[in-house]
């Protein structure tokens, strides 16, 4: 049985479902990136450096929660299954081979500048497709990735 929201167009739904699906890899992927690092990283300031991973994890757990939710309320199918994630990520692959905290933290740096800036390219293309409640959700991930991306890089400094 098809959803039928009020003022969303046909067009504006399958815009936003596709570029939730797309965030939604992206930030499973970095999600598991994120667990990688926590998992192996090694160094000084390792506790830190350590419950720091755990709260991005954390963060990024919620963001997807939401994401795919939303794909559910314009009755798509979120697809977050390995399979889906691996074949739909557009971020680079994460090394295996990292043991130092710093190592780690510039390798999530570079992911999570990548991925904030597919969020807003997604916020710009659900608005101008006439959905801004997506646009919304999509705000609120770029805000927290910009602001998990600070903290960091301010690891490095």
């Amino acid at each position: 049985m098809a959803v039928e929201l009020r003022g969303l167009t046909d067009n504006a739904r399958k815009t936003a479902i596709s570029e939730l699906n797309g965030r939604l890899a992206d930030s499973i992927a970095l999600a598991l990136a994120v667990k990688q690092a926590h998992w192996n990283v090694k160094g000084r300031n390792f506790i830190a450096v350590h419950e720091l991973l755990d709260m991005l994890h954390n963060n990024l757990r919620e963001q997807i929660d939401v994401i795919a939710e939303r794909v559910q309320q314009l009755d798509g199918v979120a697809l977050g299954t390995a399979e889906k994630v691996s074949a739909s990520t557009t971020l680079t692959e994460y090394p295996t081979d990292l043991t130092k905290a710093e190592d780690h933290i510039r390798a999530l740096c570079t992911r999570y500048r990548d991925h904030g800036e597919k969020l807003r390219t997604a916020i710009d293309a659900t608005d101008e497709a006439g959905d801004a409640d997506t646009a919304d959700i999509l705000t609120a991930a770029s805000r927290s990735a910009d602001k998990d991306l600070w903290f960091l890089e301010s690891h490095l400094e």
